[in-house]
C-alpha cells in the first residue's frame, strides 16, 4: 500500500488552503477595519456638527420651527413657549402643530434624576482595568441601562466631551481610538 506518501500530500494541501483562508481572512479583516474606522471618524465629525447645531438652537429659542424667522426678527424668540405654541407658526400651521412639536420634544427630553450620558461613560471607564473603544462602552451601557436608547455616535460624543474637559483620555492604538479615565481628575468646573 502507498498510503504514507499520500498522506504527507494531502496534509500539505490542507494546510495550504488553510493558510490561503486565513490569510484571506486577515485581509479582509483589514479592509473591514479600515472601513470601521472612516465610518467612526464620520460619525464623529457628524457628531460634533450635531453639538454645534444643538448649541445654536438653543441659543436661538431651541423651537426647530424658529429657524424659518431667523431673518424676520427677534420677537418670537422672547415669546414664551406657553404662548407661542398656541400662535400660529411662520409656514401657516395652526397652533395644534406646535403643540405637537412640544409633545415630542418633552417626551425625548431627559427625565430628572437620570444620569447624563458623560456622567454614565466617566462612571463606567472609571471602573475599567483597561481602555475601551465607543463601542465597547455603547455595549456595556446597553446592558446597564436597557430603559435608555444607546447610541454608539451619542456615547461617542460624550466620551469626547469628557476628554475636552480633561476627565477622560484619549489613546490611538493603531486606527482604533480608546478611552479610559483620566490619570488626575480635574476640579469640577461652573460651565
Amino acid at each position: 500500500m502507498s498510503v504514507s506518501p499520500s498522506v504527507p500530500s494531502v496534509t500539505a494541501d490542507y494546510a495550504q488552503r488553510v493558510a490561503d483562508d486565513l490569510s484571506a481572512n486577515r485581509g479582509e479583516q483589514e479592509r473591514v477595519r479600515s472601513e470601521l474606522d472612516r465610518l467612526q471618524d464620520e460619525l464623529v465629525r457628524l457628531g460634533e456638527s450635531e453639538q454645534v447645531l444643538t448649541k445654536m438652537q438653543d441659543v436661538l429659542g431651541g423651537a426647530p420651527k424658529q429657524t424659518a424667522k431667523q431673518g424676520k426678527g427677534h420677537k418670537a424668540a422672547a415669546v414664551p413657549a406657553a404662548r407661542r405654541s398656541n400662535a400660529k407658526t411662520v409656514a401657516g400651521k395652526s397652533g395644534a402643530a406646535g403643540r405637537r412639536k412640544a409633545a415630542k420634544k418633552s417626551a425625548s427630553a431627559k427625565k430628572p434624576g437620570d444620569a447624563t450620558w458623560l456622567e454614565l461613560t466617566t462612571a463606567y471607564l472609571g471602573g475599567q482595568s483597561e481602555p475601551r473603544s465607543a463601542a465597547e462602552v455603547s455595549a456595556s451601557l446597553t446592558e446597564a441601562h436597557p430603559e435608555r436608547a444607546v447610541q454608539v455616535t451619542v456615547v461617542r460624543n460624550a466620551l469626547e466631551q469628557g476628554v475636552d474637559k480633561g476627565l477622560l483620555e484619549r489613546s490611538k492604538q493603531g486606527r482604533s481610538v480608546f478611552y479610559s479615565p483620566a490619570a488626575t481628575v480635574p476640579a469640577p468646573s461652573d460651565s
